[in-house]
């Protein structure tokens, strides 16, 4: 995060040019950007919606579309895998990231019985922290923050007794200094599990849509953080395990960064390897779009989670240190009413970042009397 402190350091040094600010804070969100989405990262406009929306999900690499674990923020990730099993789960997040910034995370689950539909509900709010405006002398003339955040709306639906379909739309805004810019959003998804053998298979195209306002009137409007992403999962009938293989940017083959740092010598000689700019790399390619994961069920009540991110090891572990970059870690306690979820997730050497979050069974925490009866607000419905 060395981009934003050298921001915060300009903006305080002072600099009285508003369109100047306005560049060095997006230069810095940029980089912040791409050093958590590694070489994908910093091409699109509200990048953080790339960004894990709980720890469960950073726990297993930051993205999981086929998962039937009765966890409402995966939903979110996939709206087909929200189902009446998640009716009336509202759930808590927060993430400290680098640098002071934060990410915050609120999701909510209802099944209406009338409609035979299940809805979910998101807010994701990005804190870029805050910074001092000040002028060329040096004067503070104040104080600005820079945030992101998206509200997310879908619904779902089964179909035949494997399959549900569903879909988010989110609208996205971003106030970066004395600039801002919107945009409109949709994802689809579909999830097919089955309850005998325990597989599940889920596909969705994520963020398609289009900005309704620009950051300036002068440039074309940004791209959209686009992403096609399929997953599939396994759970074991006489082990408490279960395996996840996920694959993003299915749209995009070659992810590879080719860093000419990285063309060192490599004979005994220590010549440099004269045919780096001629190799393929076809596997490198492939599995930089792959995330490899695992949970274990302790009990019933505990389920441990670790994974690994071919990407971001690749894109961001240092060629003499790698250390754990691309593996994460986690802890989910189920405790009847409540839900405590932890993540841990590395993506450099310099230090892992920690979630927390919590889940409410809404229904079992408070009843609303007639009203309650009225809306099914105590309905408790099977979750496959």
């Amino acid at each position: 995060m060395q981009v934003l402190q050298r921001v915060k350091n300009a903006f305080v040094g002072g600099s009285n040019n508003k369109a100047a600010k306005a560049l060095l804070l997006g230069l810095a969100i940029t980089g912040s950007s791409s050093l958590l989405a590694q070489v994908t990262g910093g091409q699109f406009a509200f990048e953080f919606l790339r960004l894990s929306n709980s720890p469960r999900v950073s726990a297993l690499g930051g993205i999981s579309v086929a998962n039937p674990s009765p966890d409402i923020s995966l939903a979110v990730q996939n709206p087909a895998l929200m189902r009446p099993g998640l009716h009336n789960q509202l759930q808590l997040n927060y993430n400290g990231l680098y640098a002071g910034m934060s990410s915050s995370n609120l999701n909510y689950g209802y099944h209406s019985e009338k409609l035979n539909t299940s809805f979910v509900g998101g807010l994701q709010y990005m804190n870029y922290g805050n910074f001092k405006n000040t002028t060329a002398a040096g004067t503070v003339e104040g104080d600005f923050k820079a945030v992101d955040y998206a509200f997310s709306f879908g619904a779902s639906r089964s179909y035949g007794e494997h399959w549900r379909y569903g879909a988010n739309v989110k609208f996205a805004h971003s106030a970066l200094y004395n600039v801002r810019a919107s945009a409109a959003m949709i994802d689809v998804g579909v999830n097919y599990y089955d309850t005998a053998s325990l597989w599940d298979i889920g596909v969705v195209a994520k963020n398609m849509g289009v900005m309704l306002d620009k950051y300036t009137d002068v440039n074309p409007a940004e791209p959209i953080p686009f992403d096609l992403q399929f997953g599939v999962s396994k759970q074991f009938k006489h082990l408490p395990l279960r395996l996840f293989s996920t694959i993003h940017h299915l749209y995009e083959w070659d992810i590879r960064y080719s860093n000419p740092e990285d063309v060192t010598a490599n004979t005994l000689l220590g010549t440099t390897d004269s045919n780096q700019k001629t190799k393929r790399y076809f596997a490198n390619k492939l599995f930089r779009h792959f995330i490899f994961g695992a949970e274990i069920t302790l009990g019933k009540k505990v389920t441990v989670t670790g994974a690994y991110n071919v990407l971001r090891r690749n894109e961001m572990a240092l060629q003499t240190v790698k250390g754990v970059a691309g593996f994460s870690f986690g802890v989910n306690v189920d405790l009847n009413k409540f839900i405590i979820t932890y993540g841990r997730s590395y993506y450099h050497i310099a230090g892992p970042y920690h979630e927390i979050g919590i889940t409410m069974r809404m229904n079992k925490l408070m009843g609303l009397g007639g009203y309650g009866e009225k809306i099914h607000w105590n309905a408790d419905h099977p979750d496959w």
